[in-house]
Formats: C-alpha cells, structure tokens, sequence
C-alpha cells in the first residue's frame, strides 16, 4: 500500500503493523458480525387493527375473531401475541389461540380470581415476568393504543404447544365475554408473532423431579436434574451450564452424576450435550424446613454455545422447557418449635431486656429512640407502603403498643403491634432496629404470624449485620406457621391470644442491627386483607469486650548485610509492632498496655509510629506523650525502657497498632 509520504524504516514498520493489525480488527468484526448474523432468528409479525365489540352477543359459544393470515412457510420455533381490548372487567375476557394445524390453546382462562381492573393491554410471552392476571384484581390497564404493549405476561397455557408446527395457513384468535350481560368492551388490537426456527441451534430442556415430595423433617431427598438436546436439533451443545442453587430448607449432602456441581454456587457445568442425548446430575439434600413448609427448587440453564431455538438462557423465565421446578412439602404433625437457648452464649446475669412495658410508644408514629441501660441508646423505625389500619381494640393508630395479641403470654404484654391494610401481595412492612454497639446475641418472639384463606398469608422475614455484614437468625415456628431459614410462612389460622402464631428469632452470634419484614406468601390473594404482628420484648446479651495484644518483629537491617537478608546481631535494627485488638461486641475505653524493652537493646529515639494495624501504623508518636500529634485516637510515651500505649476507645473488631523501633547492643 502506497502512503503518498517517504517514510524511514523504522517509521515503515510501525505503519504496516498498524495497518495489518486494523486488517486483522476488520476481519473480526466481519466475523463477528457474520457469527451474529448466523445465530440471529427472524421474527415475523401480523397486525389486526380490526375493532370488534365485546358484549352480550359474544359468548364463548359465538366469540369475536380475529384472524392472522400467513403467507409463508417455516418452522415455528416461537410464538408470542399481544392483545389489546377496553373492557370495564378484565377478568371477564377468555383469549383463546388456533393455529393452522388445529392446536387450540386456552391463553387466558378469564375470571379466576375476581379481576375487576379495567382494560386488557398485555404481550402473552412464555418467557414473561409473571402470569397473566395476577398484577392486582383492581389495577387498570393503559388505553394507550401498543405497541408496546403495557405487560409481559406468561399465558395461563403455554404458547410453546406451537412450536414445530408450519407457519403457512390461517392462526385464529377468539375473544369471548365469560359474563357478557353484565359488562361491555371493544377489541382494538391485536399482534401475532411468529419466530422462525434457525438453521442451526440445539433445543436444550430441563426436567427436574424429586425422589421424595413428603419428605419428613431432617431426612435425606434426591433431586434429580436432567438437561436434554432433542433428536430435531441441528447441532451439538457445549459450554452448557445449570443454575440449580438450593434453597432455604434443605442443604447439601452430595452430588454425583455427569460433570460437576459446586455447592457453593449452585453451578452445575455440564458440559458438551450431543444431539438426542440427556446428561443427569444428581443432588442428595437434607430436609431442615419444617412440618408443612413448602420447598421449591429450580434449576435453569444459564449458558450453551448454540442458540436454543425456543428458550433464552439464564432469563429466569418459568414458561421455557429450559427451566423446571421441584417442590417438597415436609410431612408429620407439627408441633411448637423449641427455640435455641440464649444462655448458651451469655448467662441469664448477662442479658438486659427490652421491655415494652416500661416504655412508651404515640400512636401512629415511625421512628422512636430508646434509651438501654448496658448498650446504648437503640432505634426502632418502622415504613410500608401499605396503609396502616386505626383500630382502638389494637392500640388506635397503627403502630402502636398494644396487648390484643399477647403470644399467649400472661398480663398486658404490651407488644409493638403493627395492623397493616396492604394493596397488593407484594407490599411488605420493614421494621429496622438499630443498636449502637453490637451485642453477641438476642432473642425475641413476634405473634400472630398466621393464615386465613382468602384474607391472607403472613411471611415473616428477619435479617440481621454485623457492620454491614449479613448475619442470619435462627426462626422457630409455632403451630400455625411453618420455617424455611430465616423466613416464617403462616398456614394455618391463630388467635390473637393464642400462641399458636408465635416465631421465636434469636441470633446466637454478634449483631448490631435487625431488619424485620412483614408481609404475604404467595397464598395469599392478590389483594390482601388485614392483617397484624405483634414484636414483643427482647433478651440482649450484655455487649462485651474481648482485648487481646500481639507482639510481631522484623530485622530491618544490620552493618554487614544491609537490608538484605539481615540478622539479628549488634548494630542490627530491629522493628517492633503491639498490636491491641477488640474482638468483642462493645466498646473498650481508656486502654492502656506497656512493654518493657530489654536490657540488650537500645530504643530508636522518635521511631514510634500508630495505625488501625501493624501495616497501616504510619502517624508518628512522639515519645513523651504531649504534644500536637497526640490529637490523634492513639497515644504512645517511653520512658527509661517502658513505652506504654494508649487509645481512648476501640469499638467492636477495631484494632490499634504501635510501631517502633530498637538497636542491637
């Protein structure tokens, strides 16, 4: 290639490196673009815009249509539809798919659950985030016209029944009204599309079965996890990897099968999957949920070479055969949990209790701070988005201090009860505690997590940290509710008086803050009712301080070999760090340690230096204790052979390290 410029040599060279490296980029990005070209699928869409009214003339006997006429002929390797319809009761519409083979599919039953929101405004997509018709029985649909459409919903029957048929041919689409005499709307639109099958792809598919659905409590089960590629697939997969973590209440016992799985991370990497073939994976796990806990795992495929031609790896999508589900409900008569004892780490001398009793709470307020002999001065702050219920039988304006639900505890027992009116399932109450110093342990008992069917379905969710660190709990059930980690789920109904809705949450080790959400199981109905807990009194474990000193040392330097590879012999430097450490759970104040240095050695005069640690001690020390340095938190003064060390306080996993220097006499 002529530049139109003399160069040198070496000025040569480098250009025609430049150039052969941006040929070799080029070359890249063609293939790149090729490869992506190669693996993309075509999406075919048909529109029908045609309005129709849905009343009383269109029953599910004589529905609307709305046909999709196509023209040309592949396989279907997916199938989506979006529908748009204005309708004063969502709930009464039955969406029903025909393709040109003759599959009918039932994509939207109707009115299931009471939905009386207003309008229809939805993708039906098998790869959508929830199923269609549990967003809300009272929320309304957008008017305006898709798309997009407003929702992502998963059909009541899978779209996937299409997949593999030819395109060619007329798709038949039937609207009909389930109470048509009570409420009108009108069709205004609707979208059909049709993804083509690729030329090359691997249809992987997950099946995942357990060897025992009843499992009983502290039993062993085995999960069996299979990953197939069909016999019409066109290539082989490799790279292939399942996400199958297990969840709160069971654990790992074993694994075995094809490939490997790492517990930790729930990854099983399979591998290479040839067409027509199945690898099995499987997982031996203990039951820790207890009696009537319900206990789903699921396991997906999150990576593969090849394009799948109807799934999308690792989008957690439950409606594609590339994911599958597993659930155990653990069997036997439940009885009260018995809770761990907190005096297992702290002596019933040692606790200080949180009385509600002896403190005071307004009515309806959110955030209150308290004052606790022995720890501190503790914060309680308390937020939802849903409604808090005034009722005078529960203290009056929620959250307040009331006796109504007392565990079954005897005498007032005033409790801090929240009765909350939420708007949908997915609202939660979040109560934070916050300690000013971090105690080993705590226990405390929240009433009247419980079940009544269709009303509601209590979730107690408790969390705790340790300076920002995750530290779970241990949950002990009650009759009316079940455990699975650090998660309560009401079943079963529990009077206010009655401790049959009782969970015990204690932390056996250190914490320093305490994150109580309250809210619903997935049985309970969309739109909940009201609903109450009630947080009673809590043990601490007194806050104390655990001081250890560790005393390091290093040759700097000596006059024969320099810094290198010095000995301890006279002239040598040696370097000399006291580290002080608090591994307690309260603050220690006015600390004071001495070291007294050895007649054969002689101190390194202003060679004193502190830190958090021996590595990071770089704020000098003078040697008499006073002066401007002496602002910092540590303090060090020598005097004759005796340096002493001093910090004003340490707080929980905090250190102080001194540095200093000595001469080898």
């Amino acid at each position: 290639m002529y530049l139109g410029t003399d160069l040198g040599p070496e000025r040569l060279d480098r250009s025609a490196w430049a150039i052969n490296l941006l040929r070799l980029l080029l070359c890249l990005a063609v293939f790149m673009l090729l490869a992506g070209a190669a693996r993309a699928q075509t999406v075919n869409t048909f529109v029908n815009p045609t309005n129709g009214t849905i009343n009383g003339t269109t029953t599910c006997a004589a529905p609307l249509v709305r046909n999709f006429s196509v023209g040309t002929s592949f396989t279907v390797s997916d199938v989506d539809i979006g529908v748009f319809a204005t309708h004063t009761w969502r709930g009464d519409i039955r969406l029903t798919l025909q393709s040109p083979a003759g599959t009918r599919v039932q994509l939207v039953n109707g009115d299931t659950n009471n939905i009386n929101g207003d309008n229809f405004n939805v993708l039906l997509n098998d790869s959508g985030t929830q199923t269609v018709n549990t967003d809300g029985n009272t929320v309304a649909h957008s008017t305006t016209a898709p798309p997009p459409f407003q929702h992502d919903f998963i059909p009541n029957n899978l779209l996937s029944a299409f997949n593999g048929q030819n395109s060619l041919g007329t798709w038949r689409l039937e609207i009909c009204d389930l109470f048509p005499t009570q409420d009108d709307g009108t069709f205004q639109h609707a979208e059909l599309y049709l993804t083509e099958q690729p030329a090359s792809f691997a249809d992987l598919s997950v099946n995942k079965t357990v060897s025992n659905p009843t499992p009983a409590n502290a039993t062993n089960i085995t999960y069996t996890i299979s990953v197939t590629n069909a016999a019409g697939s066109t290539d082989n997969a490799t790279g292939v990897v399942v996400q199958d973590t297990l969840p709160l209440g069971v654990t790992f016992v074993s694994a075995s099968g094809f490939g490997s799985y790492d517990s930790a991370t729930g990854i099983w990497s399979v591998g290479s999957v040839p067409i027509g073939q199945t690898r099995t994976l499987n997982i031996v796990a203990n039951v820790t949920a207890t009696s009537g806990a319900s206990v789903v795992n699921s396991a997906e495929v999150t990576a593969s070479s090849i394009l799948d031609s109807d799934s999308t790896p690792n989008n957690g999508s439950i409606g594609e055969d590339d994911y599958d589900e597993a659930a155990i409900t653990v069997s036997g008569t439940r009885t009260a949990g018995t809770p761990p004892n907190l005096a297992s780490i702290c002596p019933i001398a040692n606790q200080i209790v949180f009385d509600w009793d002896s403190n005071a709470w307004a009515a309806g307020s959110l955030n209150n701070s308290y004052s606790l002999t022995g720890i501190g001065t503790i914060n309680w702050a308390v937020s939802s988005p849903g409604v808090f219920v005034n009722d005078a039988g529960f203290g009056g304006q929620s959250p307040s201090l009331a006796n109504a639900n007392n565990g079954g505890f005897a005498g007032t027992q005033l409790s801090l009860h929240q009765f909350l009116d939420f708007a949908n399932q997915s609202q939660t109450a979040t109560t934070v505690l916050t300690l000013p110093t971090a105690v080993p342990g705590l226990q405390f008992t929240v009433f009247d997590i419980d079940f009544a069917a269709n009303d509601f379905a209590d979730k107690l969710t408790v969390v705790g940290s340790l300076n920002g660190t995750t530290v779970l709990p241990t949950l002990t059930n009650g009759v009316a509710n079940y455990v699975v980690g650090n998660v309560a789920i009401g079943d079963a109904g529990s009077g206010g008086t009655s401790g049959d809705g009782n969970v015990v949450v204690t932390f056996l080790a250190p914490v320093d803050t305490i994150t109580i959400i309250y809210g619903n199981h997935t049985t309970a109905p969309a739109v909940p009712d009201g609903q109450a807990i009630a947080i009673h009194d809590i043990n601490f474990c007194a806050p104390q301080t655990t001081l250890s000193v560790t005393k390091i040392s290093s040759v700097i330097s000596d006059p024969v070999n320099g810094t290198t590879d010095p000995k301890s012999i006279p002239g040598a430097t040696i370097q000399y760090c006291i580290l002080i450490s608090n591994a307690g759970s309260a603050t220690a104040t006015s600390i004071s340690a001495t070291d007294t240095i050895p007649g054969n050695l002689t101190y390194t005069a202003a060679s004193m230096q502190s830190g958090a640690n021996c590595g990071s001690a770089s704020t000098a020390e003078d040697d008499d204790n006073t002066g401007a340095d002496e602002n910092d938190p540590f303090g060090a003064s020598i005097s004759g052979s005796v340096l002493t060390a001093t910090a004003a306080s340490l707080g929980p996993a905090e250190g102080y390290a001194l540095t200093f220097q000595v001469t080898v006499d």
